[in-house]
């Protein structure tokens, strides 16, 4: 049985770089998981933990919950804005914050940006404080991304091909795991 991973895209841009890697990483793990891509991000409310706390939650939310819930695991591929995380991801992350959704969930950490350091600091940080498992072989900054990918959204730089091959290869294996 092939196992299911949830794909988040850090960025709404329509044609992203970060879309791009997801969708290449789809295609290096066909036979290995099935990749669901989220493309909700941008339709997310902020996140309000009165909200939260009261049960009112919006439906979006408890759907992205639930993906996140089901899903044998989670890949995000985000850019850097400003040295940190774009603010639609972390919302989405967010609203997982009173849940376990992440709790023990295998989870691949991609940054590609322009630089991406410190947004991948960041985002190691969250993920370790919802618990989720991304050991150092489930995470990957990918700096000059744009530089790495074609006009077609293909991986050119060999050796960020042979990073991703690895990634995907270090993810396969740690959703058997589970």
């Amino acid at each position: 049985m092939k196992r299911k991973v949830l794909a988040i895209s850090g960025s709404t841009r329509k044609d992203s770089v970060n879309l791009q890697i997801i969708k290449a990483i789809a295609d290096l793990a066909i036979n290995r998981f099935d990749v669901e891509i989220y493309n909700d991000l941008a339709s997310l409310q902020h996140f309000n933990p009165d909200i939260d706390k009261d049960g009112s939650i919006p439906e979006i939310v408890l759907e992205l919950r639930c993906k996140i819930k089901d899903a044998d695991g989670v890949l995000i591929c985000t850019p850097e804005y400003v040295f940190s995380l774009p603010g639609s991801l972390k919302n989405a992350i967010e609203w997982t914050v009173s849940t376990t959704v992440f709790s023990d969930k295998p989870v691949a950490l991609i940054t590609a940006s322009a630089s991406g350091a410190k947004a991948h600091e960041s985002l190691i940080l969250i993920m370790e404080t919802v618990q989720a498992r991304c050991t150092p072989k489930l995470q990957l900054l990918i700096s000059g991304a744009r530089a790495k990918l074609n006009s077609k959204g293909e991986i050119i730089d060999e050796i960020t091909l042979l990073n991703i091959k690895e990634l995907v290869s270090n993810f396969a294996a740690t959703l058997v795991t589970i």
